[in-house]
């Protein structure tokens, strides 16, 4: 698992050495309802949709493997419980990382890529893979919601879906939102900054205006969120890319990032490693 271990402490920011030990022992996993059926849960990682109903409890994503009895706690405090289906957006930890434990009594759907990646980590328990996988659009009808999955390629990596619950009107973007910050592109798991900018440019075209949207990082969201975020991404990465074709130095490039877009670099993706990405994605 040395490559998924690789990838969540870029995820995670810098810990003092108290928190070294357990950095997960003080984290509460609050939920709030987005429309109907539909929650959002945040704790550590990636936020968590949920849906809770007749048919039992569904979740999206599922967070760091510690947290993992935390998370069933939050669904039981909700009147579920044990999820029978858990759909992941992507591969990385902090969205799958409970898989392990919530796949010993639900069902894992994914992209095929996502299944894949977790494959190749040395020693993966079998009980975290997905089970169910497919290729481009996937529906699932659970709790009289009409959910489906889209696959969105070559953009956070190779293997992202996102979640749209079409009778609450809410979807879930996974790590294609990082709300009000810059996103984290995984270019090694085949990801590109154009794809993600394309890709969230497909999903505004398609949903409606009023529709809620959970994003993978950051507070509960609205379209014009997305659409900003999105604007942002798309100024900051010419930006990036002209300095350096005029031969600017990345520290320089980063400053004058920070400068301009100090709030959005306030997320574990700061102005320098905004200014990496953009690097790694021009040298792919």
């Amino acid at each position: 698992m040395k490559r998924l271990f690789s990838v969540l402490l870029f995820l995670l920011p810098a810990a003092g050495t108290a928190e070294e030990a357990d950095p997960f022992a003080e984290v509460e996993i609050k939920a709030q309802q987005v429309s109907g059926s539909v929650y959002m849960l945040e704790g550590a990682g990636g936020n968590i949709g949920a849906s809770v109903g007749a048919d039992g409890t569904l979740i999206v994503d599922d967070q760091f493997a510690p947290l993992a009895d935390k998370i069933i706690a939050a669904l039981d405090g909700l009147g579920g419980g044990r999820p029978k289906l858990i759909l992941n957006t992507h591969w990385h930890g902090d969205h799958t990382g409970s898989n392990p434990e919530m796949g010993k009594t639900g069902t894992i759907i994914s992209h095929d890529n996502v299944r894949v990646r977790l494959l190749g980590e040395a020693d993966y328990p079998r009980s975290g893979l997905p089970l169910v996988t497919f290729g481009d659009n996937l529906n699932v009808h659970f709790n009289n919601e009409d959910i489906v999955l889209l696959h969105l390629p070559g953009g956070h990596t190779d293997g992202d879906s996102v979640v749209w619950f079409k009778s609450a009107n809410v979807i879930h973007m996974g790590d294609h939102f990082f709300n009000h910050r810059f996103p984290y592109v995984d270019i090694a798991s085949g990801g590109s900054v154009d794809g993600f900018v394309a890709n969230v440019e497909k999903v505004l075209s398609m949903v409606p205006d009023d529709i809620k949207v959970i994003p993978g990082h950051g507070p509960l969201a609205d379209k014009e969120d997305l659409a900003n975020t999105t604007a942002t991404i798309k100024a900051t990465a010419a930006m990036i890319r002209e300095r350096l074709a005029d031969g600017a130095g990345a520290d320089e490039i980063a400053a004058d990032i920070e400068a301009e877009y100090a709030e959005w670099a306030s997320g574990f993706i700061n102005a320098s490693r905004w200014v990496q990405i953009i690097q790694a994605d021009l040298n792919r």
